[in-house]
C-alpha cells in the first residue's frame, strides 16, 4: 500500500532519506508496544459499533501474526515504509483485506507513536528498576562484608577522618537507592495512555479512551488531547534525566574503583577478566569497563540535554522534530542498563587489600577525633581544633595521649603494608636481577631486610588502627553521621522498592496478556 499519506505523487529522493532518516531502523523495536496499541484500539472501535466482530477478529489474527513475525525476526520495516505504524497497516491489509484498511479509524500516528513510546518507556522503568537493585544489593553485600575493614576517609583528595570499605560501599549503595526510587517515581507520571488523541486535537468520534487505556494497563488517560502532543519528548526528557542521575552515580563509583586500584593505592585490585590489555606495553592491565562507564556517562547528561533542546522552542501541535527525540531515549536506556550491570559484576569481583588499606593510615587521619574528643571534655571546640593542629606536625594528636589520635602509625605511613611478595618485596616493584636490586637503587640484602623490618612494624600498627577505627566508628551515632553504618536500612528500602516495581511490571504484562491471549515481551536490547 506504500506511505499511509500516500497521495500520488513521487517524493524527492533526498527528501525521503533525509526525513526518514534511522526512524524505520528503531521502530523495529516498538512494534510489540505498537501491535498491542493497534490491538487495544480495534477492541475499542468493535465496542463502540464502529468495527464488525468478524473485522476484529481478522484485526486480531493479523496483529497476532506480526508479533509472531517480528519475534522470529521475520518481520521487516522497509525505509519506504518510513516507520513501524505504516508496516504494520500494509502488513494488516495482506493478512486481515479490507479489515486491515479500518484500523486507523480514529487515531493519527502522532498518537500511535506517542502511544507506543509511553508503553515502551514504561517497561524500561521497569527494567532499570529491577537491574539497579541488583546492583544496589551487590553494594550492600560488599559493605557488610567488609564493613569493619579500616579505610581512610578523603576529602580534596587527601586523608581525612577515618572509615571503613563498608562506610563506603554503603554511602553509594544508598546513592544509587535513591536514584532508583527517583526512576520509579516517574511511573505515575508515565501512567497515563494518550491514545485517542489523534494529531493532537481529538477525533469526531465515540472513542472510548478509558477502555484503551484500561487494556494496555494503564490506570486513567492522559485526558487533555492537546497536552497528548505537547508531552512529546517532555516524557522522554524526564526518563533521560532520571537515568543520568544514574549515571552521575555510576561515573563517581567507577572514578573511585579506578583511583584506588591504581598500583599507588593498591586498596583494591581488578581481577584480570575485567581488565583489558595493551597492544604495545605487555605489563598493562586497564580497567576500561570502568573508563566507559565514565564516558558513557557524560553522554547520558548529553542525551537528556539534547531532547530538551530539541522542544524546548517547538509551537504547539506536531512537528517532524520530535522524531529526533526518539533515537537519544533508546540509546540512554541501553547504555545504563549495561554500566549497572557492569558496575554490579566490578563490585562482585573486587578484590580489597586490607594490608594497603592499614597502611594508608597515619596519626594524622584521627586528628578530628582528637580535636572532638577534647570538645566533649568541655574545652571549646574551635580551641580543641587549634590545640590539635599545633601538635599534629609534632606528632602528637592529643593532648593527653588518649586514643584515637595517640596509636603511633609513622611506621605504616613511611610506606609499608600492602601485598608483598614471596620475598618480603612489595608488589608492583620492578625487580632487576642482574643488578640484584629493586629497580631503585637499593642493593638486594639491604632493601629487603628493610622490607622485613616495615612489614613488621607494620603488623605492630595495624592492631591499633582496627582498635582505633572502630572505636571512632563506634563513637559515631548511627543515624546522624558517617559511622557505625546501618545496612539494614538501606536493605529493607531496596526490598520496598523491589517489590513495588515487580507489582507493577506484573500488572502491565498480565493486561497485555489479557489482551494478546499469551505473554508479550515489551522490552529488548
Amino acid at each position: 500500500m506504500g506511505r499511509l499519506w500516500d497521495k500520488g505523487y513521487e517524493l524527492d529522493a533526498l527528501v525521503e532519506e533525509f526525513t526518514v532518516g534511522n526512524d524505520y531502523i528503531l521502530d523495529f523495536r516498538l512494534i510489540p508496544a505498537d501491535v498491542m496499541g493497534s490491538l487495544a484500539h480495534a477492541v475499542m472501535l468493535e465496542s463502540a459499533g464502529l468495527l464488525t466482530p468478524g473485522q476484529l477478529q481478522a484485526l486480531r489474527g493479523g496483529l497476532m501474526r506480526i508479533l509472531d513475525e517480528h519475534e522470529a525476526g521475520d518481520f521487516t520495516i522497509a525505509r519506504g515504509d518510513e516507520d513501524g505504524h505504516t508496516a504494520i497497516e500494509n502488513r494488516l491489509g495482506e493478512l486481515a483485506g479490507d479489515a486491515g484498511k479500518r484500523i486507523h479509524l480514529g487515531r493519527s500516528r502522532n498518537d500511535q507513536v506517542l502511544t507506543a513510546m509511553r508503553i515502551w518507556m514504561r517497561d524500561v522503568i521497569f527494567h532499570v528498576v529491577e537491574t539497579g537493585g541488583r546492583t544496589v544489593g551487590d553494594l550492600l553485600d560488599f559493605a557488610e562484608r567488609f564493613r569493619d575493614v579500616p579505610m581512610p576517609g578523603r576529602t580534596h583528595m587527601q586523608p581525612a577522618m577515618p572509615s571503613t570499605a563498608g562506610l563506603w560501599a554503603g554511602g553509594f549503595a544508598e546513592a544509587l537507592l535513591d536514584d532508583l526510587r527517583g526512576i520509579a517515581g516517574l511511573y505515575s507520571y508515565f501512567d497515563q495512555c494518550p491514545l485517542g488523541s489523534g494529531a493532537g486535537y481529538g477525533v469526531p468520534l465515540p472513542l472510548d479512551r478509558e477502555l484503551t487505556a484500561s487494556l494496555l494497563g494503564f490506570s486513567r488517560v492522559q485526558v487533555n488531547v492537546t497536552y497528548g502532543g505537547l508531552s512529546r519528548g517532555k516524557f522522554e526528557s524526564r526518563l533521560l534525566e532520571a537515568l543520568d542521575q544514574v549515571g552521575v552515580t555510576l561515573s563517581k563509583l567507577a572514578a573511585d574503583l579506578i583511583l584506588f586500584s591504581l598500583p599507588e593505592f593498591g586498596w583494591f585490585s581488578l581481577p584480570e577478566g575485567l581488565c583489558t590489555g595493551s597492544s604495545i606495553m605487555p605489563q598493562k592491565r586497564n580497567p576500561d569497563a570502568l573508563e566507559l562507564i565514565r564516558g558513557k556517562a557524560a553522554l547520558l547528561g548529553s542525551w537528556a540535554a539534547g531532547v530538551k533542546g530539541v522542544i524546548r522552542s517547538l509551537p504547539s501541535g506536531y512537528n517532524r522534530d520530535y522524531q529526533e527525540t526518539k533515537e537519544p531515549t533508546m540509546r540512554g536506556a541501553d547504555t545504563l542498563l549495561g554500566m549497572l550491570e557492569v558496575a554490579g559484576l566490578s563490585i562482585r569481583e573486587l578484590r580489597v587489600n586490607e594490608g594497603r588499606l592499614r597502611g594508608a593510615f597515619d596519626e594524622g587521619i584521627f586528628a578530628t577525633d582528637a580535636a572532638v574528643e577534647l570538645a566533649a571534655g568541655g574545652m571549646s571546640f574551635r580551641d580543641a581544633y587549634r590545640e590539635v593542629a599545633a601538635r599534629s606536625g609534632k606528632g602528637g594528636g592529643s593532648s593527653e595521649g588518649r586514643r584515637p589520635s595517640a596509636v603511633s602509625f609513622a611506621a605504616a605511613g613511611s610506606g609499608g603494608g600492602g601485598e608483598r611478595g614471596e620475598d618480603g618485596v612489595p608488589d608492583g616493584r620492578v625487580r632487576d636481577k642482574d643488578e640484584a636490586s629493586y629497580g631503585f637503587g637499593a642493593p638486594l640484602e639491604a632493601a629487603a631486610e628493610a622490607a622485613g623490618g616495615m612489614a613488621k612494624a607494620t603488623a605492630e600498627a595495624a592492631g591499633g588502627i582496627a582498635e582505633a577505627t572502630a572505636e571512632a566508628a563506634a563513637k559515631r551515632t548511627a543515624l546522624g553521621s558517617p559511622g557505625n553504618p546501618r545496612f539494614d536500612i538501606a536493605r529493607g528500602g531496596l526490598e520496598g522498592l523491589v517489590d513495588e516495581n515487580a507489582v507493577r511490571a506484573g500488572g502491565g504484562g498480565a493486561a497485555f496478556e489479557a489482551l494478546a491471549g499469551r505473554e508479550v515481551v515489551i522490552f529488548t536490547r
